[in-house]
């Protein structure tokens, strides 16, 4: 169990490599041995397999664990209990990881109203809770109903924690990705810089949370057309997460993803190219042909193609990623309708240029 505790959510090679030989007896003691753990322990075992196997994109695996460990805790604890509540947020978060929104929304909405219930409404699990379900919404592009749990998460953390702990810079971050994905970029911004220096603070210089809001500040000034100053944000995210993640991980995936799209927005397109290829195919192994991230590495990749003038290229990329956004976010969601604007444009040059 105390090895259990120590896996964090998104574990290094290192921190895998040195837990390793600890898996066996892990999935052992959530098999065999249950009878002999402790009510308060009971889904230890359980969360420290499903980060291990999440963390390395074993997705399968860690759903396995998740609904195991939903199912053997309601056995034993009951319908009504906190780490019910606990456990259904863990599938929740494991199902949006894969892009599966439609299936997450409602676990966290679950999750929620029994920790409010549970705990009362000014409790650190209620916040989790609250920012979840508002990460969920701004995958899915309601960014109204998102701001106001932020926020409301936001409160209660910084009355229970201090203005300078880390779980206030996560949500910080989040609400900053929120202001950014509606075009609010003057409020995003200072939001970014003050989630970003109260992680270097708290967490050091070298540490995957840094790495992720370094991204965030850079794909804000990308946004922003200042490109100087996103560049070395992408490269220094880029380099943190190649030395504590590996090179295959759907985080450098999207550093990668990152800078070619700034390399391709200053035309700088043979830069751009096989970045973007690498981060497609990275997703497609990782994260499976039809996720979310996919669509948007098709898209991007589309785009490049179109801006050279290579539109058989671009417009079968523009119709996958199309089919994948229908698909898993539906017709309205922002990333469906910008890809489908994009296919939409596309065809109409061809039409125009007499080269369908």
């Amino acid at each position: 169990m105390a090895v259990a505790k120590e896996i964090p959510f998104t574990p290094t090679r290192d921190q895998i490599a040195a837990v390793s030989s600890a898996i066996p007896h892990l999935a052992e003691a959530a098999t065999v041995l249950t009878d002999w753990l402790r009510d308060e322990d009971l889904i230890w075992p359980f969360v420290g397999l499903r980060r291990l196997y999440e963390g390395q994109g074993t997705y399968d695996e860690a759903e396995a664990w998740c609904k195991q460990c939903l199912e053997i805790t309601i056995s034993r604890l009951g319908e009504n209990h906190p780490d019910v509540a606990t456990s259904l947020n863990n599938l929740a978060t494991l199902y949006r990881s894969q892009g599966r929104y439609h299936q997450a929304e409602p676990l966290y909405m679950q999750a929620l109203e029994m920790k409010k219930k549970l705990l009362g409404e000014e409790h650190l699990d209620v916040a989790l809770s609250l920012n979840n379900l508002a990460e969920i919404h701004s995958s899915m592009g309601r960014y109204h109903d998102a701001k106001p749990l932020f926020v409301q998460a936001l409160k209660i953390q910084k009355q229970l924690l201090g203005e300078n702990h880390i779980s206030v810079a996560l949500i910080l971050n989040n609400l900053a990705e929120l202001y950014r994905s509606m075009g609010r970029y003057h409020d995003a911004e200072p939001l970014y810089v003050q989630a970003l220096e109260m992680k270097k603070k708290l967490l050091g210089e070298e540490h995957l949370d840094v790495a992720l809001s370094l991204n965030n500040l850079g794909s804000l000034y990308h946004n922003q057309g200042r490109y100087h100053d996103a560049k070395p944000l992408f490269v220094q995210a880029l380099k943190i997460q190649k030395q504590l993640l590996g090179e295959n991980h759907t985080s450098v995936a999207l550093s990668l993803n990152n800078l070619a799209g700034l390399y391709s927005t200053q035309g700088k397109y043979d830069h751009a190219e096989p970045l973007f290829i690498q981060a497609l195919e990275m997703r497609k192994q990782l994260l499976g042909q039809d996720h979310p991230d996919v669509a948007i590495s098709l898209n991007n990749l589309a785009l490049l193609y179109h801006c050279q003038g290579r539109y058989h290229e671009a417009e079968p990329l523009f119709v996958e990623a199309l089919e994948i956004a229908e698909k898993k976010l539906g017709s309205n969601h922002p990333n469906t309708v910008t890809f489908r604007k994009n296919l939409a444009n596309l065809r109409d040059l061809k039409r125009e240029q007499g080269t369908e």
